[in-house]
């Protein structure tokens, strides 16, 4: 399912979601201008790899984070940014500018050490902003379990037009995202998606999103009032 838009407009601007936006497009656009060496080389030292704990455990804790903006082609890249800028907006909103950076950045952290637990010897480099972004996803369902989700649902030969709640939709990705992990476990490492790591930063968003959202404000009555 591909999502077009949510329902639930944003109170504020949301200031972080597009400035961690512009950090992926400059990181992005810095890879594009690499040629394979350079890119090689960039991908080897910046990505995340589970194994480098045993000789660089200070660079394998920087990397954690420094992975988080960096992609491996046009359709992640787009993908992730187009994901984070329909949930990122309403949940910036409920917890500030300073405390909804903060969540993310954890939210990619525990993205990282989730896929390490399930593959602490793996040398292939693992990049995106998927982890961190599976945070504030997360978050959104908790939040916003009733806001709808204008989606495109790839049929056979064309695409139907469907508005699903938000529970639904994130449920369901959450629950694939799942599947695909348990059925990748014990099968030869070759690449391609970090299930466990989508798993871990919805995870931490969905449990741990009240130690960062800021209270609702309280109605100006306590009893209903009629104006006339």
């Amino acid at each position: 399912m591909i999502p077009l838009r949510d329902s639930t407009p944003s109170r504020s601007v949301p200031v972080i979601t597009w400035l961690i936006v512009a950090a992926n497009t400059a990181v992005f656009l810095f890879q594009l201008m690499m040629d394979n060496a350079q890119l090689e080389w960039f991908i080897n030292n910046f990505a995340f790899i589970p194994a480098s704990w045993q000789s660089y455990p200070f660079w394998f804790v920087i990397t954690l984070f420094t992975s988080m903006f960096m992609h491996g082609g046009w359709l992640h890249f787009i993908s992730n940014m187009w994901i984070l800028i329909i949930f990122g907006d309403n949940v910036e909103d409920r917890m500030g500018p300073v405390k909804y950076l903060v969540f993310y950045l954890l939210g990619g952290l525990a993205a990282g050490l989730m896929q390490f637990a399930v593959a602490p010897m793996s040398t292939i480099p693992t990049l995106g902003a998927s982890g961190a972004i599976a945070g504030v996803m997360g978050a959104y369902i908790v939040l916003f379990p009733q806001a709808r989700v204008d989606t495109l649902v790839p049929l056979i030969f064309f695409f139907r037009h469907v508005n699903v709640p938000a529970w639904i939709y994130l449920g369901f990705w959450f629950v694939t995202q799942l599947f695909s992990g348990v059925m990748a476990l014990g099968q030869v490492a070759v690449g391609g998606v970090a299930w466990w790591a989508h798993i871990g930063g919805f995870a931490f968003g969905a449990l741990g999103y009240r130690f960062f959202t800021k209270p609702r404000p309280k109605p100006e009555y306590e009893y209903p009032v009629y104006y006339q």
